[in-house]
């Protein structure tokens, strides 16, 4: 088998699990990891045996990469993305895709243009429990997402809706393929400058509705999808990758039972699945799974949250998110 020669920039707390990943996959072959701060890349590269750079442009001059993880801080995911495609290299960039629509558009067009991969992290559509969930829901009438978790400053240049609801966007977004027609949010600072909780509330053409909440000041850490259809209700949980089935079933002609199903079904590391995708789509020239277009909607979703909110609060939005580096 072919190795992609892969790379990695940005090894902070997440970019040094995309780096550790490449490193199990058998289809990658990790040639160097590049990040700012030079004590982080050395010891980084040290660990996994791999070239640390402090420079993106002489990772690209010296280690020749075929594709890269994009896991720096959100506003420069649009400079350090499109630098990795005008040099001919896949990417795969982490949510939310950049900081402006526009920017986003504009990637898209170079990559098309290109003939490259281009690959947004939403890393839930690759934990096993929606994979599971989205071969079987068909008519979803309510949706109900909380994303809840305890403060940490490690994020610090996006809100709440950036960093926690813009997974749960995209989630309902693949699962109820429709056009929202209506949108209203609310939320506030409590511990940083961006919003620390937020709420938010979909209107779908076709009738569907979701809500959906994200906190991080949250003492109880939640990570959970619950789906209303017409004769079951589905529950699951994103951390456990568990998934649960309710549902009435007539019992003689006059009672109704409860029955509870809990599938069973593979479960792997989500960021794993997500790289694996992520080095075929390159090997192959497949489209992925989660392309710029989905992260491009759920960036605009995400925006309309952030006006309704900032609206709120008597700031005004020029359409988009004030991120600070």
């Amino acid at each position: 088998m072919e190795l992609k020669r892969v790379g990695v920039v940005g090894v902070g707390h997440l970019g040094q699990h995309h780096a550790r990943v490449y490193t199990e996959l058998l289809g990658a072959n990790l040639v160097g990891v590049v990040d700012l701060n030079e004590s982080r890349a050395a010891a980084i590269g040290e660990s996994l045996g791999v070239p640390w750079f402090t420079s993106f442009d002489e990772f690209i001059d010296r280690a020749a990469p075929e594709a890269v993880s994009v896991v720096v801080p959100t506003c420069m995911h649009y400079e350090v993305a499109k630098k990795a495609l005008m040099n001919g290299i896949h990417v795969l960039i982490e949510k939310p895709v950049t900081t402006t629509v526009e920017e986003a558009e504009e990637l898209l067009r170079f990559a098309a243009e290109s003939d490259l991969v281009l690959q947004v992290g939403h890393i839930e559509r690759f934990n096993s429990a929606v994979q599971y969930i989205s071969k079987i829901i068909h008519e979803p009438l309510f949706l109900q997402s909380r994303r809840l978790g305890p403060y940490t400053p490690r994020i610090s240049d996006v809100g709440v809706v950036l960093d926690l609801m813009i997974h749960d966007i995209d989630i309902i977004l693949s699962l109820v393929r429709s056009e929202i027609v209506g949108l209203s949010a609310t939320g506030r600072c409590i511990r940083s400058d961006h919003e620390d909780i937020a709420s938010a509330q979909l209107t779908f053409a076709n009738g569907s509705m979701a809500q959906i909440l994200v906190s991080r000041v949250s003492e109880r850490r939640l990570r959970q999808l619950e789906i209303m259809e017409p004769e079951r209700y589905v529950t699951i949980d994103y951390e456990t990758q568990d998934v649960s089935i309710n549902r009435c079933v007539r019992q003689g002609s006059n009672s109704l039972v409860e029955v509870i199903e809990h599938p069973v079904f593979p479960k792997s590391e989500p960021l794993k699945l997500e790289l694996q995708h992520f080095v075929m789509c390159v090997r192959e020239g497949r489209q992925p799974l989660v392309g710029i277009s989905d992260g491009k909607r759920a960036l605009e979703v995400a925006v309309s949250v952030l006006k309704q909110i900032h609206l709120k609060d008597g700031k005004a939005m020029e359409g988009t998110m004030q991120a600070s580096c």
